[in-house]
């Protein structure tokens, strides 16, 4: 029980918080439990056909290619794979991180892997579609260029802060994430 506990504490503290507040205020603990459902439901109906796509990717792309096309020395065309990847995805943020942890795995260069990120919360087919209708197509596009600028900034510029030991702790983790 104490090994469950220690392994998962974020868990066993939300749990916690949810019972507390709960206790305080019923009307607010409801409210909380069930949004917290809906976010389970909505992750658990998005999870599987990601891990399918990570299973096939997985299988289908050799390290070497995705080291050739999203790997250091690839250029441009790796950062525009990544926004392309990232603009394609579906459900939320934390969805994508298994996906990022299988590029990284697969030898892709960490800077687009922090595009890809950052394609996945911001430039997302659904998220771009809505934003046109809804918001027209100049605050779309203005949301679009900037955004993309700050991520492909922020992303060279964080890979070339993190040290090569932060970087092989990434990398080890992600072989870990496996």
């Amino acid at each position: 029980m104490i090994k469950f506990i220690k392994g998962n504490k974020l868990i066993v503290l939300s749990m916690l918080s949810l019972v507390v507040l709960y206790l305080i205020s019923p009307s607010k603990g409801d409210i909380a439990v069930l949004n917290a459902f809906d976010n389970f439901a909505a992750v658990g109906m998005v999870l599987p056909p990601i891990f399918i796509l990570i299973g096939l990717l997985d299988v289908w792309v050799p390290k070497e290619v995705m080291v050739k096309y999203m790997g250091k020395k690839s250029g441009a065309l790796g950062g525009l794979i990544a926004v392309l990847l990232g603009s394609f995805g579906a459900g939320p943020l934390v969805v994508a991180f298994p996906i990022a942890a299988l590029l990284i795995r697969k030898g892709a260069r960490l800077a687009y892997v922090f595009l890809f990120l950052g394609a996945w919360t911001s430039v997302k087919l659904p998220i771009f579609m809505f934003e046109w209708v809804n918001l027209g197509g100049l605050f779309t596009m203005v949301h679009v260029a900037t955004s993309m600028t700050v991520y492909v900034i922020s992303g060279f510029v964080i890979e070339k802060i993190l040290s090569s030991a932060n970087q092989e702790e990434i990398m080890e983790k992600a072989e870990k994430a496996a």
